[in-house]
């Protein structure tokens, strides 16, 4: 056996005890993640852990405690300066003092929390996902989508029987008992580290199912939950959320938290509202603009129907007094032609009537003057034999009596010759 002197473990560790003691008697900030958090009678019970930047791995891990008499200070200061519910999944900079047990072990007793330091460091996690998005040209892309034309069908996801949703489904149940638009709802875990996954695979299961059901995409995909601590909400600050957001084809709308808070959703998002409440009365108030706008496309449409119409009618107008004009001076041209054409045919009927007048006289003269018993009286006579006047010496019988017209009387006469002319 060993001459070096020998101690029990209770004594071992009450040595640690007091090196520990007089080492660490002052109290010093230190930087660390909140693994696990439970209270049990007043007294908050802590897992604090250090990981690697890259990896996550843990490289330092104890417990700390803060105890009931100074719990109520500690913790309500720290939640009241940073409206962040002291939780799990917190980085938080620590004023402890080092406390060694012989019986319980090493940890930490915590006597002030730095607020500004976990305010900073949310910050800092949401700025750089501001940035990655920026960098990578997602930031925009849903917010530039156009706004949708009707709501049709629109997609609800949301946190299952939650304040927020109740308040949501008030208005949407009119909306949809109105028969304005459909509502289809999915639910997901909106609190812890699952959050974002749970909001991803609710999204993926419901527009899988959607597909099955639907022929179109959703005209909306809507968002919500209500109001929370500030750590709640840093959950939904997720870059695989949001980039998930920004590639989606459909309008993103949300609707969460308070009027204060705000997450990185709200920054990706097409539009954002304060509150569930407010998400409900965008979409009425889109729809109501979207009415609005087709009444007056149609008050446009018919009083724009009404003066083209009135022009038309006008330029009908202006046509038919045109027709009537040019008809009218057709009709006084074809009148003057008429009128024309009536005196030139009177003319010529006048002169054609006084030649055959001539004419006629000239016949009537020329009639009288060959009137038997005008030639007769001229000397000339009419030879008649059997009855039958004898205008050639061929007619004549020698044999027969011919009778002689003169003017004043007729005698008969024997043929002794016959005597041709000669040629």
């Amino acid at each position: 056996m060993t001459d070096d002197p020998q101690l029990s473990l209770k004594e071992y560790l009450a040595t640690v005890q007091e090196v520990v003691k007089l080492t660490f008697d002052t109290p010093v900030w230190v930087k660390a993640e909140i693994r696990n958090l439970s209270i049990k009678a007043g007294h908050y019970y802590l897992e604090l852990a250090e990981k690697e930047a890259d990896s996550d791995q843990v490289i330092a891990s104890c417990r700390a405690t803060i105890w009931k008499f100074s719990a109520q200070k500690i913790v309500t200061q720290f939640e009241r300066e940073s409206g962040i519910e002291l939780s799990r999944d917190l980085k938080v900079l620590i004023k402890v003092k080092a406390n060694f047990d012989p019986q319980y072990g090493f940890s930490l007793n915590i006597v002030e929390i730095d607020s500004g330091y976990t305010l900073g460091d949310i910050a800092r996690r949401y700025q750089q996902i501001v940035e990655r998005l920026t960098t990578e040209g997602l930031i925009q892309r849903n917010r530039n989508l156009p706004s949708p034309f009707d709501l049709n069908r629109i997609l609800v996801i949301a946190p299952e029987n939650a304040a927020g949703l109740g308040d949501f489904k008030k208005d949407a149940d009119a909306l949809q008992r109105a028969q304005v638009c459909e509502f289809i709802y999915h639910s997901a875990t909106f609190q812890g580290n699952t959050a974002p996954q749970s909001i991803m695979y609710s999204l993926a299961q419901a527009l899988k199912q959607w597909a099955q059901t639907y022929n179109t995409a959703p005209d909306l995909i809507v968002i919500i939950r209500g109001g929370g601590a500030v750590n709640d909400l840093a959950y939904l600050n997720d870059y695989d959320l949001a980039a998930l957001l920004c590639k989606r084809s459909v309008p993103v709308w949300v609707g969460i938290g308070h009027e204060k808070d705000r997450t990185i959703l709200d920054e990706i998002a097409h539009r954002s509202f304060d509150t569930p409440s407010k998400a409900i009365a965008g979409i009425r108030n889109h729809i109501f603009e979207l009415t609005q706008d087709i009444l007056n496309y149609l008050q446009r449409i018919q009083r724009l129907s009404q003066q083209q119409i009135q022009a038309y009618q006008n330029q009908n107008d202006q046509f038919l007094k045109l027709i009537q004009s040019l008809a009218n001076n057709q009709i006084m041209d074809a009148l003057q032609r008429l009128q024309q054409i009536k005196a030139n045919t009177t003319s010529l009927a006048q002169q054609h009537t006084q030649l055959i007048n001539q004419q006629l006289d000239a016949l009537m003269r020329e009639t009288l003057l060959q009137n038997p018993k005008h030639v007769l009286s001229k000397g000339y006579a009419i030879v008649r034999q059997q009855e039958h006047v004898v205008a050639s010496i061929q007619q004549i019988q020698s044999s027969d009596l011919v009778e002689v017209e003169l003017h004043d009387g007729i005698f008969s006469a024997q043929l002794i010759q016959v005597l041709p002319h000669e040629s």
